[in-house]
């Protein structure tokens, strides 16, 4: 237990038989359960894991009879540990990406009720330009960008980062059904949060790499996709958080903001190059582009100035 509370940690598997014990070996005595869902493995991970039962009691074991994906992992595994009421459930991958000696401030936010979810962020350490490869680093950093928007924690980085920890609170009302099932899943659980209120928290952690882990991540996918999700995830949140539950007039801004600012800056660019490689641009042309443009920027910023206080207060202590 971890003052007074319950700790599981749940650890998503696919095809990680060389690492998935170290994971489960090096996990704090503290730690109460340790729930391990293997997502059809076709290595020896599933070996690995029941060789570690057989030392280690706190082992549960769940395995997918086909491949759901991290998300279905996730989801099969927040299920398992909100039916059993444990306090705090903790997500740690089995690639031993996550640095076993951040647990303790990743779990304490919670058990001091302080913030009701958790997660890494590796961009905070002063190593992580050094450390992170560069072209996840700046994809990350986009897709952190944007993920601010879409959840409305403004206060968060690191999007990606699967080190998380959500008290039990924040579980029962968590939709895990279904939860995205692929990398865009941290994503998809920030907007669902957002929308049922719940405090998130970043916490500093070291960023690990070179551990013989081999990345299963396309970014040249992975951005795109996301990207999408994100933009889906952004009109739920609109809906179901500024329309359905508490109308807030910040809707009519984005929707104004949406609806001015891509035509004008899309004519004006075009109005732009006209001019500079073709011929002449009538100087009404130009003025209505540019107050579109102006108009739906304006639009836009006062939307997040108000969204940004209308979440203030969800920023963990």
């Amino acid at each position: 237990m971890y003052l007074e509370k319950t700790v599981a940690v749940m650890i998503p598997a696919y095809n990680e038989e060389k690492l998935i014990r170290q994971v489960m070996a090096t996990l704090p005595d503290w730690v109460d359960y340790i729930v391990v869902v293997d997502d059809h493995s076709t290595d020896k991970t599933v070996e690995k894991i029941r060789e570690f039962m057989a030392e280690d009691s706190r082992v549960q074991l769940i395995e997918h009879e086909k491949n759901k994906g991290v998300g279905g992992a996730l989801e099969t595994g927040y299920r398992a540990c909100r039916d059993a009421g444990y306090d705090i459930t903790v997500v740690v991958n089995g690639d031993a990406q996550m640095d076993p000696e951040d647990l303790p401030a990743i779990v304490k936010p919670l058990a001091e009720g302080r913030a009701d979810y958790t997660k890494g962020n590796r961009l905070l350490h002063g190593e992580a330009w050094r450390i992170i490869p560069r072209v996840r680093y700046l994809g990350n950093a986009a897709l952190s960008l944007l993920t601010k928007i879409a959840s409305g924690y403004w206060h968060v980085a690191d999007s990606q980062c699967g080190f998380t920890a959500i008290n039990k609170e924040a579980l029962a009302v968590l939709d895990i059904d279904p939860l995205f099932p692929r990398y865009g899943v941290p994503n998809d659980i920030l907007v669902k949060l957002n929308i049922e209120s719940m405090r998130v928290q970043d916490v500093p952690i070291r960023p690990v790499y070179g551990v013989g882990e081999k990345s299963k991540m396309k970014i040249s996918k992975v951005i795109p996709d996301i990207s999408m999700l994100l933009l889906r995830l952004f009109f739920r949140r609109l809906i179901s958080k500024y329309v359905i539950r508490d109308f807030h007039p910040l809707v009519f801004f984005y929707i104004f903001g949406l609806l001015t600012f891509p035509p004008g800056f899309a004519s004006g660019s075009y109005f732009f190059f006209y001019r500079l490689f073709i011929g002449k641009v009538t100087p009404i042309e130009a003025l209505f582009a540019a107050f579109l443009t102006l108009m739906g920027l304006l639009f836009l910023l006062f939307a997040m100035l108000f969204d940004m206080e209308q979440n203030r207060n969800l920023k963990g202590d």
